[in-house]
Formats: C-alpha cells, sequence, structure tokens
C-alpha cells in the first residue's frame, strides 16, 4: 500500500514522488522495536489483542516461513527484539505504553518497501563517458592548457584480466592468503542460482522469505553479489571474479524476483543470518529515504553484538555529472550499519553513488569496487557485467571474510579493522568514508 499522503509516481528505490516531495513506499503495516529486558524472549501482544503471532523461534534456525510472515497479524524476531504487526490504532496505543508487551517500546515505525540497488550496464557505460567528456570539454575552456590537462588527466589504474577481474584486483584479493574457510556469509538479496557450475561443492544454505516463491533466484542480482563475495577462485571459465572463495554461503531471498521486498523480509533475513551466527551479511538493497529507519538501527545494534556485521549499499541516488551528489539512504544511513560507497577502474568516486548525509548514521563509511563489475548470473546467461553499490557492497562483504578469517574479529571489532586497514584515496571522505576496502595480505 502507497503512503495515502503521496500522489505521485514510484521512485527508482521504494519512495514515491509527490509535488517533489519523496515519500517512502509502504505496506499498511507497522515495525514494533522493543527495549533489551532481562529476558529476551517476553515479548507478549495478547495483551494489545493480536492474537495470531508467530515467533521466529518457533522455527528451525529462526528460519520464519514466508507464508507466515504474510499472513500472520505479527511476527516476533525474538532475536532483534523487533516485532511486525497488523494492528489498529488502538492496539498500536497499548503497545506504546509499554503495559500490553511487558517490554518497553522504544519506536513504532510504518514499513517500507525496499528494491534491489542497480540499473542497467548500458546505462552506465554512456553515462560515465558522457559525463567525462562534459568534464574535460568544460576543463578545456577553462583553462586553455590543453597539453597540461590531458597531462593531468586521471589514467585507469585497473582493469579486468585473463586472471581476475578489476574489482578482485583492486582489493588485493589475488595476493590475499585468506580463503574465508569456515567463515559464513549471509547476502539477503534475490535468491541465489544453487544450479550454477561455478559453485558446485560448495556449502550453500538457502532460505526464502518471499511467499510464492523458492530460493532460486529469478531476478539474478542476488546471484551477481553472491559471485562477488564468495564466488570460486578458479571458475570454470573467465577470470576470477569472486573473493572470500571458501565460506560459507548463506542466500536469504528477501526480494522477490521483481526485485523488491518488505521490512519484514528483509529483517527476518537479517533474524536468520544472526540466528545462525554469520559474521558477515551482505545487503545490496534499499529505498531512497533520507531518514534513518528505527527497525534498522535496533536491528543492526543486536547484531553486532552478537557478532555479525551488516553491511550495505549506499545507494544509487546520485548523478554527479549534474551536482546532484545524492544521500545515504535506508537501511545503510543507520548508524549501525556499514556503509558502501562506489569507485571506479581508476578509483575515483562512480558519479551514481550516493554522498553522506550530515545526520549521524548518514555517512559512507567505506568504498569498493562498483562499476562494470563482472559476476555471476543465472544460467544460461552464466556471467553478467553490471554497476551500482550494490556491487561494491559484496567485495566489502567478502573482504570482510578474509579478515574475519585472519584475525578472529566479529562485530564492531570487525568493523573497525575494515576501516582501518582500508587504503586512504583522495576523494572525500564524505564520498568514500575510511577509502577502499583491502583483503589481509
Amino acid at each position: 500500500m502507497i503512503d495515502p499522503r503521496a500522489t505521485g509516481y514510484p521512485g527508482s528505490n521504494g519512495s514515491v514522488v509527490a509535488s517533489g516531495v519523496r515519500f517512502p513506499e509502504t505496506t499498511g503495516r507497522q515495525i514494533v522495536v522493543f527495549a533489551d529486558g532481562e529476558d529476551d524472549t517476553a515479548i507478549d501482544l495478547s495483551g494489545a489483542g493480536i492474537t495470531s503471532v508467530a515467533d521466529s523461534r518457533d522455527f528451525s534456525d529462526g528460519e520464519v516461513a514466508a507464508d507466515v510472515l504474510q499472513s500472520a497479524d505479527a511476527t516476533v524476531f525474538a532475536e532483534l527484539g523487533i516485532a511486525v504487526v497488523s494492528a489498529d490504532v488502538a492496539q498500536l496505543a497499548a503497545l506504546q505504553v509499554g503495559s500490553a508487551s511487558g517490554r518497553q517500546v522504544l519506536s513504532v515505525s510504518p514499513e517500507l518497501i525496499h528494491h534491489v540497488l542497480r540499473e542497467s550496464v548500458l546505462e552506465y557505460a554512456q553515462a560515465y563517458r558522457d559525463g567525462v567528456s562534459d568534464l574535460a570539454d568544460h576543463l578545456l575552456h577553462a583553462t586553455g592548457h590543453t597539453a597540461a590537462l590531458v597531462a593531468d588527466m586521471p589514467q585507469p589504474t585497473f582493469a579486468d584480466t585473463a586472471q581476475a577481474t578489476w574489482g578482485i584486483q583492486a582489493v588485493q584479493a589475488t595476493s590475499s592468503p585468506r580463503s574465508g574457510k569456515d567463515i559464513r556469509v549471509a547476502v539477503l538479496d534475490t535468491g541465489f542460482d544453487t544450479a550454477h557450475p561455478d559453485f558446485a561443492g560448495r556449502n550453500v544454505t538457502t532460505q526464502s522469505f518471499v511467499a510464492g516463491e523458492p530460493p532460486q533466484d529469478g531476478h539474478g542480482h542476488g546471484t551477481h553479489c553472491i559471485g562477488t563475495s564468495c564466488g570460486p577462485r578458479t571458475p570454470s571459465t573467465g577470470p576470477r571474479y569472486g573473493i572470500a572463495y571458501e565460506a560459507d554461503i548463506f542466500a536469504g531471498k528477501v526480494l522477490s524476483n521483481a526485485g523488491s521486498g518488505s521490512d519484514a523480509q528483509i529483517l527476518a533475513g537479517i533474524n536468520w543470518a544472526v540466528t545462525n551466527r554469520c559474521p558477515v551479511l551482505s545487503m545490496s538493497l534499499g529505498a531512497d529515504v533520507m531518514q534513518a529507519h528505527p527497525p534498522y538501527s535496533a536491528a543492526g545494534a543486536r547484531a553486532l553484538r552478537r557478532g555479525s556485521l551488516i553491511i550495505a549499499a549506499a545507494g544509487n541516488n546520485a548523478d554527479r555529472r549534474t551536482g546532484n551528489v545524492g544521500f545515504v539512504g535506508s537501511p545503510a544511513n543507520s548508524p549501525e550499519i556499514m556503509a558502501v560507497g562506489a569507485l571506479e577502474q581508476q578509483l575515483g568516486i562512480a558519479f551514481f553513488s550516493a554522498r553522506s548525509l550530515p545526520a549521524r548514521g548518514g555517512q559512507v563509511d567505506i568504498a569498493g569496487p562498483g562499476f562494470q563489475v563482472l559476476s555471476s548470473w543465472p544460467l544460461p546467461t552464466r556471467y553478467r557485467t553490471i554497476s551500482g553499490t550494490s556491487m561494491a557492497t559484496p567485495h566489502v562483504a567478502g573482504v570482510a571474510a578474509l579478515w574475519a578469517e585472519a584475525t578472529g574479529r566479529r562485530g564492531l571489532e570487525l568493523w573497525a579493522t575494515l576501516c582501518l586497514e582500508s587504503q586512504r584515496l583522495l576523494q572525500p571522505s564524505v564520498d568514500v568514508g575510511s577509502g577502499l576496502c583491502i583483503a589481509p595480505q
């Protein structure tokens, strides 16, 4: 259901534009965040008259069934202390005073719809080419020093080779002795093509949180992201495109084959990954909403305390060719979630990559290769090259898995290690954070 205030048209990433104002796309349900208590299991909604309640503890390894997410009046994610509820005004009021649940309520927020953060590679390639041409023309007319300008123009730093993609080279995965062995990496996206020959024999766990759709990736975005973060060291054909090639893959389908999903589906995936003690969670999804969404701040904080680092795409809502630097959207703009910006082959900021917001949590924390990235794609296509902060995020997630293996660090310590060990760049920190993520050497 669309926010009733919005009478415009759907935006590109989970928003509605009306009279120049961007409103979030919502479902009509509410997300309730509860305070920590002495007994984290004590969330009882019956006092608010909500009786059809599903609890993640009632499912094996926290795998709340997709149809239950859709049909229950409320779903409690016990690991996160969060519930998704369908409730009227009186029921919500009863919840907010705390007497109905036995736990203090920290926030009640509308449930949002999120989308994959991707555009077509042709669009990106043409726009990038045009942007470089426009910049060169502008500078030439401004200075008149053609020879000096050409000499100072940035030169390509990385390129795909027969051995490895440019992104794998840039993060120095090719020279790292680490493989991500025994590290669980959860990629919450559109699912995964388990029949892809490059992943034969790998330890892969799949789960769908989308009603009526199996974990199989019918979109492609999820398979691409899993390929970058956890793809093979020696693919059946073509260059190496994956980083943590011995990691255990947890593929959570939280976005439909059409590329969208609700907070409930995403939170269910986070709860599942945290319950399964995945040190690294990769989420290349979002909504173009400036305000941090309280459920993700709570989920990110509780995941960190349990040793799980959530890494999310900053967003593709910028167009730096026209002076629009964009902003970090939800869920990446939550302070407890690591936000990733995208770089191109010369390690400059990609023109579509969102810039930090001034508000706490709205900053870009780190950057990864995100332009013209080759990775796996569902059969029969097998491989595809696309661009976006969606592609930068699994680069950081894969590197995080290598550091988790190398150091044994988890949660905030792993976050700090990624930032400390990153390569500083000439770009402003509001665009690239601490710099380019670098694998342990």
